[in-house]
């Protein structure tokens, strides 16, 4: 029995290190781009972009790997702290970080070219509009937990990682249609953005307080119903910087560029 179950904690801790490489690479290849762009540029690389990729990072790799992970298997409420940071928190921290621009600022003129083209081309045209990307984000998880797939993905570790990828990669889609601030080759008017905006946020408010009052497959409505809470008042909290960074976008664009005001004063003949 001894064996038996240092050879299962051993498999675990090598799962746990193979999926912590993504993360790893994530930060070298951050870090080493900034390297490269701040030698090749005058103008710095911002410090708080940096940061915040790191802050993302960290937060995306406690939902997969770690305390929190592996308490999720059994606890809904850590799962669902777990989706809160990969789903919402990690994404929007990762957008901030405008990956995109410093790869486009270290590439060669000539793969930069082909990158931009990539960008325009129309398969990245339809998954980074709003209405597809906030169907994938949050259709994703009405499918997880109103179906049998959240118990399908804690009992098949290839499920669970094609979700949680699934999760991240949806979340971050969303986030970068909604807030610009990467290259965007096919820009579409705030006032769309903020009808996709509200009907996604109000269907993720609505999951949430189904949640609280069905319980997924194999979870009792006491965990339910905490991780109802914890996916209402912790989206919400995300959902409100999101808002406050979109509102700021769309008043800056409104407001009045390069006039000048000239007050006349009367002249005493």
């Amino acid at each position: 029995m001894g064996n038996s179950h240092s050879h299962v904690a051993g498999s675990e801790v090598n799962l746990q290190l193979i999926m912590a490489i993504p993360f790893l690479l994530a930060v070298v290849l951050y870090l080493a781009a900034v390297v490269v762009s701040n030698r090749q540029l005058k103008k710095q690389w911002s410090k708080v972009r940096s940061v915040l990729w790191m802050v993302g990072i960290l937060c995306a790799s406690m939902a997969i790997i770690g305390p929190l992970a592996e308490r999720a298997h059994e606890d809904f409420a850590a799962h669902m702290v777990g989706h809160v940071l990969l789903g919402m928190l990690a994404p929007l921290l990762m957008v901030l970080a405008t990956p995109m621009t410093l790869i486009l600022r270290t590439i060669p003129v000539r793969s930069a070219r082909r990158l931009t083209r990539i960008l325009k081309s129309l398969p990245v045209q339809i998954i980074t509009n709003p209405l597809c990307a906030a169907s994938l984000n949050v259709g994703g998880l009405w499918l997880l937990y109103t179906t049998d797939l959240y118990v399908l993905m804690q009992q098949n570790i290839i499920i669970h990682i094609l979700v949680h990828i699934h999760v991240f990669v949806a979340g971050y889609l969303f986030t970068m249609s909604i807030i610009y601030l990467e290259p965007t080759p096919h820009r579409l008017s705030f006032t769309y953005r903020s009808m996709v905006l509200v009907g996604a946020f109000a269907a993720h408010s609505i999951l949430s307080k189904y949640i609280y009052a069905h319980p997924p497959s194999g979870i009792s409505s006491a965990q339910s119903e905490i991780g109802g809470l914890i996916m209402y008042y912790g989206g919400d909290a995300i959902e409100l910087m999101v808002i406050f960074i979109f509102c700021f976008q769309w008043y800056k664009n409104a407001r009045p560029r390069g006039k000048v005001f000239i007050i006349k004063t009367p002249t005493h003949v």
